[in-house]
């Protein structure tokens, strides 16, 4: 607790508001999750259905990725915020009027699946600017701390999706849950409009001497680093979503009460916190990034096969019990976190030009987000043509194998440029 306050009295307010603003939008990709069981009950949809309400939100991120992190500057990096707030706000707001009942349920099925890539572009305008945002925000010597903060914004707006979101689905109904994130996105874009300066009033960003965005787009994508950087952070998004996105409805058709099941995928969503911010500690103390990577996916390799698989199905199949297969899950997510913390560092680290920073974490970002959106649905086809999800341990295990291949790679890569 003394290191957090320690944090957060070097912190000024206005990144504060920028972390809130990145949660805020973590939310609206965290919200689909608990309300599966609910859009099952009232429209009809299937597992396959589910697993795009799930991935859409990752359309923008997976094609505009790379444009936005070169046209960041540009674009000016508070307003960018903002209309990503605002984009969220509008799109909840007509999402839970799709839930009226004004709809048949393939209409708002479709209805449904629009405004969910238009919660991904607000999503996407309203994250990517945020590591730039809190830097230009903070003094010199808290950058780092501020920016540890910035990276659970992912796993702690998703944790308290899934925390909260089934007590109000259960209250008022998923509509209600759309509408409730509406505010909470309208809140965090008044917070930003008030507490961050304009960006006309913010010293620019110093963007080298290379030149202007098509040779920055050049260096990026012509060197390899990035490329293997960016594949890195797919394998590991890809099968965290796919796990804890389907959690919900994994321990709904298991019988779980709503109120346990809510709590236990809370919780194990948030393990990705405890492990973003062990791995940021465990880099500051000299641990290489190679060695904090091939740990995280080994956790996650673990942590998969041990959650899910089993022989034979039904009352006569073996595997692990209840207890143990939650704790493996929560292996699989804590592991998970030393992942992304690791590799944003290698990000800025192995960018081709110090101008080519925001380019690629774009990549990264888009890289990523094309990871979460083919990973729900392949893993919900497999347990719909399997039965069940004691098949799952296969993806995550291709995925860990893949990532920790990479990170090898990443290190010799690291080594060989250490030398020259």
């Amino acid at each position: 607790m003394n290191s957090v306050s320690a944090v957060s009295a070097r912190v000024p307010a206005a990144a504060f508001a920028v972390l809130l603003g990145g949660v805020s939008a973590a939310l609206h990709l965290g919200k689909l999750p608990p309300a599966v069981p609910a859009l099952q009950a009232s429209l009809g949809i299937g597992l396959v259905e589910a697993g795009f309400l799930l991935s859409l939100v990752q359309v923008a991120s997976m094609t505009l990725g790379l444009v936005v992190g070169l046209a960041a500057d540009t674009i000016g990096l508070r307003r960018s915020m903002l209309t990503g707030l605002v984009v969220l706000t509008a799109a909840s707001l007509l999402g839970g009027a799709v839930g009226t009942g004004h709809f048949g349920n393939a209409q708002a099925v479709q209805w449904l699946l629009v405004l969910r890539v238009a919660e991904g572009i607000g999503f996407l305008l309203a994250v990517m600017p945020g590591p730039g945002l809190i830097r230009a925000l903070t003094p010199p010597g808290a950058d780092k701390a501020a920016l540890g903060l910035w990276g659970a914004y992912m796993p702690l707006g998703v944790a308290l999706a899934l925390l909260l979101g089934p007590v109000l689905i259960a209250w008022g109904g998923w509509p209600d849950w759309w509408w409730a994130l509406s505010l909470v996105s309208a809140a965090a874009a008044c917070w930003v409009w008030l507490a961050v300066p304009a960006d006309n009033a913010r010293p620019a960003a110093s963007v080298g001497a290379t030149g202007g965005w098509s040779s920055r787009l050049r260096a990026t994508v012509g060197a390899r680093p990035p490329w293997i950087v960016a594949l890195t952070f797919a394998v590991y998004s890809a099968q965290w979503m796919a796990v804890i996105g389907f959690l919900p409805a994994i321990y709904a058709g298991a019988g779980v009460p709503a109120g346990w099941n809510a709590v236990l995928t809370a919780v194990a969503a948030a393990m990705n916190i405890v492990g973003n911010v062990a791995g940021g500690r465990w880099l500051q103390r000299g641990v290489s990034p190679e060695r904090l990577l091939q740990l995280g996916f080994g956790a996650m390799a673990l942590g998969g096969v041990a959650a899910f698989a089993q022989v034979g199905q039904g009352a006569d199949a073996l595997g692990l019990p209840p207890v143990f297969r939650y704790a493996a899950v929560c292996v699989f997510s804590l592991g998970g976190g030393m992942v992304p913390a690791t590799l944003f560092m290698l990000g800025v680290r192995m960018a081709p030009e110090p101008s080519t920073v925001s380019t690629t974490i774009g990549l990264m970002q888009q890289a990523s987000s094309l990871g979460q959106f083919l990973a729900p649905p392949a893993v919900a086809w497999v347990a719909h043509r399997v039965g069940g999800w004691h098949w799952t341990w296969t993806a995550t295990l291709a995925c860990s194998l893949a990532g920790m291949a990479m990170a090898r790679h990443l290190g010799r890569i690291r080594l060989a440029a250490a030398v020259a």
